[in-house]
């Protein structure tokens, strides 16, 4: 059984999750609007992502017996300067998903939820890869150095992504 302290901590990472959806929705319009059809791609499947993150997390929740409140979701950005601007809020956004997982694995270790810390453990390794996927797409992006050519390459490649739901392996 979740206490309430774990149990309202994990509800808030749902929201978070699912707010992150919207985030990168935003950010799959805002490439669409700009003709690059591959970030847009590349963005509607991390969306799709964080919508899986939230839902194992709401299983998990409901699978300890413990109940999940859903709350609004807040306004996210629909405006960016640049595709650069775009991809470094990526990587920054999923460094704080990372210190909110932390802090809620330093929760469940508080709160001697072993249960929880060890499901925890898969979201960990899920930052560092979102983190150097993000990273990855941003050194791409910063070498192009605004040139159309190379960023046109880069939306050609990001197109082919595909999701692939891994909370279920």
């Amino acid at each position: 059984m979740l206490t309430n302290k774990m149990q309202n901590a994990l509800n808030e990472q749902i929201n978070k999750e699912l707010w992150s959806s919207y985030l990168y929705l935003s950010m799959a319009a805002y490439f669409e609007d700009n003709n690059l059809p591959g970030f847009a791609n590349w963005m509607r499947v991390q969306a799709q992502e964080e919508v899986s993150h939230g839902m194992k997390i709401f299983d998990y929740v409901n699978d300890r017996g413990g109940r999940v409140f859903l709350k609004p979701i807040a306004e996210v950005p629909t405006e960016w300067s640049d595709t650069r601007t775009v991809v470094e809020e990526t990587l920054n956004h999923e460094r704080v998903v990372t210190e909110s997982i932390y802090d809620l694995v330093n929760l469940a270790v508080e709160e001697k939820d072993h249960a929880t810390n060890q499901m925890l453990q898969w979201f960990i390794q899920e930052q560092v890869e979102e983190e150097a996927s993000a990273d990855d797409l941003l050194q791409r992006v910063e070498m192009t150095e605004g040139k159309g050519h190379a960023l046109l390459m880069i939306d050609k490649e990001l197109a082919g992504r595909q999701f692939v739901d891994e909370t279920k392996e």
